[in-house]
């Protein structure tokens, strides 16, 4: 392994050009990183991934050595989906039954975020010992966990070592500055603290901080500098993977929450993410719960469908003055091929550019100071779909046209996306965009339990909360839960947030009480994320007037008490 020959791996990530990728990894790939100087086997994932290391300068060249297209293995970037609840999601009344009484013990909660807390009381028991089992920080140089080659890990003894100190800091540097995983883990499973408490006072806690993206992404996938916190989709991989493992060792059953999403990729289920997702999801004793998304009136989509061959439809985006460099992803089915013109607000054009798969197209305009990038990559591994990309380099404001059109046609259809909402200029927006079809890539895997929001106050869809289907195609959301001004614990004290990051934060507390029962309480050891979905789609409250499952609600508003009503009767 190049790791014996050259520098240990923990010494290569840290190089500033070092940069990870996801492969699936066999044999071929394992004899060709085995005689390589720089290229670095990383943490081998689940399901026959690994994530595999090199610098930025080599990457191109080791993808076209191993036969990687590299849309299919490069990092997506990700960004935070949020923008009296248990109640209404039946979770109380599940703990108040006296003969389920059921408050997470036995179970985890595992969280891949912003991190935590630790010295909040919502994460301690009364004695002040803390709730949490480990903690792995990405962002810190330490001792990381056995396998990783990166971060920081921390025990619970250490971080009681940190509670009983003076200087708790001093002992366990850890840190949330951003407060979404506080939070989250806070609706999840917080003790009580004065009148509020989580859905899950009596879980454990699995936390991993994710470290920021590579520059090197940052710059590749145009995320403007000052945009929201950006993260890589295989250190998630990396931090699911940490959780699952950690709760194989304690034995115990772990609800995983990822409230993390993207507009990249497919949303068709077959991207290495998802892939990952699903496979984790028939792990016995795991569930995992994504957020669908706060996309439905981003205007970050839009789709439309070329009639017959040499056919065009417009795709029309709109700029301001102060919108920064954007990409757009456009994706269409396996029978067909499309190209690609674009048009700017002052009317120079940069003519149709023929769909060659691999190849890149770059034209800098005369009379404005913007460039435009045409890429194509097709067919894509497991869909086959093609993927279009065009990226406009600073944008002169104004409506740009993207001309989409038909070289071969049996269907038509096509779909664009720009970044989701964080990782774009907000000024950035379709002409013409669709709600549907705004589900964030991670909730478009299949398996996972993939939540909406719903305001329980009047039983009202959130505004923004994404619409369905897949692309697959496949019903989305599976169901929606409690997601507009939530309380909640911050690190800088009580406060509310509304997003399907929410939504599915009380709906991961919700497995994790069903974990408990199934698993823990051994009444159904067989659990995994698929049966336990089920179970929560039977019991989902449904309104008379309404057609279910449908692209808004799925199959209804969670209802953890009926669930476990209906499971008398099986």
């Amino acid at each position: 392994m190049a790791t014996t020959d050259s520098m240990p791996l923990a010494d290569f990530i840290k190089l500033p050009d070092t940069v990870a990728f996801v492969v699936r990894y066999n044999g071929a790939t394992e004899e060709y990183i085995s005689r390589r100087q720089d290229v670095y086997l990383g943490k081998q994932l689940s399901g026959n991934y690994a994530v595999v290391y090199t610098s930025s300068e080599r990457l191109g060249a080791v993808l076209y050595d191993i036969g990687a297209v590299s849309v299919n293995v490069i990092p997506s970037i990700l960004a935070p989906l949020a923008s009296g609840d248990i109640d209404s999601a039946g979770i109380t009344a599940v703990r108040r039954q006296p003969y389920l009484s059921l408050r997470g013990q036995g179970a985890l909660l595992g969280f891949v975020d912003s991190g935590i807390d630790y010295t909040n009381g919502a994460f301690k028991y009364e004695d002040n010992t803390t709730r949490i089992r480990y903690i792995w920080d990405q962002t810190e140089s330490g001792a990381s966990p056995e396998g990783y080659g990166f971060g920081s890990e921390y025990s619970s003894a250490a971080i009681n070592a940190a509670l009983s100190s003076d200087a708790p800091y001093t002992v366990v540097p850890h840190r949330d500055t951003v407060g979404h995983g506080t939070f989250l883990a806070s609706v999840a499973g917080s003790r009580e603290q004065g009148e509020y408490m989580g859905a899950a006072p009596d879980a454990e806690f699995i936390i991993v901080k994710l470290k920021s993206a590579s520059p090197y992404y940052r710059r590749l996938y145009l995320i403007p500098e000052d945009s929201e916190p950006a993260y890589e989709s295989g250190d998630l991989m990396q931090g699911i993977e940490y959780i699952v493992q950690k709760a194989g060792e304690l034995e115990r059953p772990v609800a995983i929450c990822v409230s993390l999403g993207s507009n990249m990729g497919g949303h068709d289920g077959f991207g290495v993410l998802e892939e990952y997702l699903a496979r984790i999801s028939f792990m016995p004793g795991v569930a995992v719960c994504a957020a669908a998304g706060n996309e439905s009136t981003a205007r970050h989509h839009a789709q439309g469908r070329v009639a017959q061959t040499n056919d065009s439809v417009d795709i029309q985006v709109r700029t301001a003055e102060t919108s920064r460099s954007f990409a757009i992803e456009i994706w269409n089915n396996s029978s067909d091929r499309l190209a690609v013109s674009v048009q700017s607000p002052a009317g120079e054009i940069l003519g149709r550019v023929p769909a060659r798969s691999g190849t890149s197209y770059s034209a800098k305009l005369i009379l404005e100071p913007s460039s435009i990038v045409v890429e194509y990559y097709f067919p894509i591994e497991g869909s086959g779909s093609q993927l279009s990309v065009v990226s406009i380099i600073d944008p002169s404001p104004g409506i740009w046209t993207i001309s989409v059109y038909g070289e071969i046609i049996l269907d038509g259809t096509f779909h664009a996306w720009l970044p989701i909402t964080g990782l774009v200029s907000p000024d950035v927006e379709f002409l013409t965009p669709s709600p549907y079809y705004t589900m964030a890539s991670l909730a478009t895997a299949t398996g996972v339990i993939t939540c909406g929001a719903y305001a329980s106050i009047n039983n009202s869809l959130y505004s923004l909360s994404s619409w369905g289907h897949t692309r697959l195609p496949m019903m989305a959301p599976d169901l929606t839960a409690p997601g507009v001004d939530v309380g909640g614990i911050f690190p800088s004290g009580y406060g509310k947030m509304s997003g399907t990051s929410v939504a599915a934060a009380i709906t991961t507390g919700a497995c994790a009480l069903m974990l408990e029962w199934g698993v823990a309480d051994k009444n159904d050891t067989t659990l995994n994320t698929y049966l336990v979905r089920a179970n929560l789609i039977r019991g989902c409250d449904r309104d008379n007037d309404t057609e279910y499952p449908n692209v808004q609600w799925g199959y209804g508003r969670l209802n953890l008490y009926n669930s476990f009503y209906l499971l008398r009767n099986i």
